[in-house]
């Protein structure tokens, strides 16, 4: 088998000796550059399965580094990481304009380096069906596992909109949207986890419209679920520079269609009904759901189950946004997660 090929750019020669020797144990080549010109030479004549670029170099800086590698044909797509001792929020911004996928902090766990440099080569390898942000699928396979549902006799589409979302990127710039998508997907999930069942299936419907196929007996409690821990993570989605008044633009809303709502002619037919009651507020009944989640829709069976049922509304201290374990870390840059590389490695 074929070893994973790496152009490592970094000026600094005993931090470039440390990664280029740990990279080869662990079965990867690599070819060690100290400057930019050097990596661009090298670029040419090798097929890189990705590159490390140190964003200080002496004769340019990673960034224009970076654009010139992605004017070459064969390399428009390779999976780029910067490495640097800055913490500068710019240059991260920067950097994800330019297509980098990653962006690690030194001095940084090498282990870790490891664990987000294989996470961006396998990424790069898998079809572009799942969303660049959560990682959730989307396109096709969402479209085929809604046209599925259509064929069993029970079924529940259980869609949210993150509503805000545009506003609060105009706000506080658009790694902190990226951020606050990421961490209620992962709250969706959770929810889907724990009161779905492991047929239950969770993907984008659009960016910011994520769809869970699940029962009709488990979408309650999904969504009950989700709204308790969107209602206890709001404070965290946001600068700790915002105030309170500021801290209401990001809405996550609800809406449940069942076998019930049919019949639908096609996938097109059913999508087209989810798409629809977000956009309008004159055919969907809202429930009391409470703060930061609204249920949007539902049947009377529907209705009388979420009025029944008990909820908890003991109160609970605030946790922090949550993330995924160590081994599947996320490899979107979190403006949160500056300090992510002192984080043991979960493959000891």
């Amino acid at each position: 088998m074929q070893k994973p090929k790496l152009l490592l750019v970094e000026d600094e020669f005993d931090l470039s000796e440390m990664v280029t020797t740990y990279f080869r144990v662990q079965n990867y080549d690599v070819v060690a550059v100290a400057f930019g010109e050097e990596a661009i030479e090298a670029a040419r004549e090798h097929d890189f399965a990705l590159m490390l670029l140190d964003i200080r170099l002496p004769d340019m800086d990673g960034f224009e580094l970076c654009e010139k590698l992605r004017q070459q044909r064969r390399n428009k797509d390779t999976p780029i990481v910067f490495l640097t001792g800055q913490r500068d929020r710019m240059d991260k911004i920067q950097g994800l304009k330019l297509g980098v996928v990653d962006y690690i902090t030194k001095p940084f766990d090498i282990k870790e380096l490891r664990l987000r440099v294989r996470n961006a080569i396998n990424r790069s390898k898998t079809p572009s069906m799942l969303h660049a942000v959560t990682d959730l699928p989307e396109g096709d396979l969402v479209r085929e596992k809604v046209g599925a549902v259509l064929e069993q006799k029970k079924w529940a589409l259980l869609a949210f909109i993150i509503d805000g979302l545009d506003t609060f990127r105009g706000r506080y710039g658009f790694v902190a949207a990226d951020d606050v998508l990421r961490a209620i997907s992962l709250i969706i999930k959770n929810a889907v986890a724990e009161h779905g069942t492991p047929e239950d299936f969770l993907g984008h419907l659009r960016s910011y419209r994520l769809v869970v196929i699940t029962q009709p007996d488990n979408a309650v409690d999904i969504e009950q679920r989700v709204r308790s821990r969107v209602a206890q993570n709001n404070n965290y989605f946001y600068p700790q520079t915002a105030n309170e008044a500021a801290k209401d633009v990001i809405k996550v809303e609800a809406e449940l269609i069942t076998q019930a709502d049919g019949p639908f002619a096609d996938v097109d037919a059913l999508i087209e009904r989810v798409t629809q009651q977000f956009q309008t507020d004159t055919t969907v009944t809202r429930l009391p759901m409470g703060p930061g989640i609204t249920f949007r829709r539902a049947t009377q069976e529907q209705m009388a189950a979420v009025v029944t049922k008990p909820i908890d509304d003991s109160p609970t201290q605030p946790t922090s946004v949550p993330k995924e374990d160590d081994h599947a870390l996320d490899d979107t840059v979190s403006t949160r997660d500056d300090n992510s590389n002192s984080q043991q490695d979960a493959e000891n």
